[in-house]
């Protein structure tokens, strides 16, 4: 990575505030790093929009990032990398764009389970990314998956 690349900050984005957890994980390993981090406050939640939308959302999303000159994004929203990912990659393809979904399913399969279950928003569950992401990791996995709608307003909330 050039001086110049090296020097340009990470971009961060969900739909709310919940993606904080991940700068703060992103500062802790990566100490000396710059973030910028947008919240989508005025959609959130995303988990009740269609995959169009939240598509659209997530362009819009990663277009102003990249007014910063951000090096890397990380869409740190479970909706937006359930259904939108992909399809940011193809659009812009000169910037590594970072799901959550991978890392999420791979720091669960360390610990050996074989039933999981799986929580999330309608769009999310209805994606199955989790479940396909599990089962590419783990074929023969028993998998349980949940649309949980009140669960992000609640956590957003900071209701425990």
């Amino acid at each position: 990575m050039s001086d110049s690349r090296r020097a340009r900050p990470i971009g961060v984005f969900d739909s709310g505030i919940g993606g904080l957890t991940v700068v703060r994980e992103i500062r802790q390993v990566l100490p000396h790093e710059d973030v910028v981090y947008l919240g989508d406050t005025a959609r959130v939640p995303y988990g009740n929009k269609s995959p169009e939308a939240v598509r659209r959302f997530s362009e819009e999303n990663v277009r102003f990032l990249l007014r910063f000159r951000v090096k890397v994004i990380v869409v740190a929203c479970n909706t937006a990398s359930s259904v939108a990912v992909p399809y940011l990659r193809t659009r812009f393809p000169e910037i590594p764009l970072l799901g959550v979904i991978e890392p999420g399913v791979s720091a669960l399969l360390q610990n050996g389970a074989h039933r999981i279950g799986v929580i999330g928003t309608r769009t999310t569950i209805q994606s199955g990314a989790y479940e396909k992401q599990i089962l590419r990791a783990k074929p023969g996995a028993a998998v349980f998956s949940q649309a949980c709608p009140l669960f992000v307003p609640l956590a957003e909330e900071g209701l425990v």
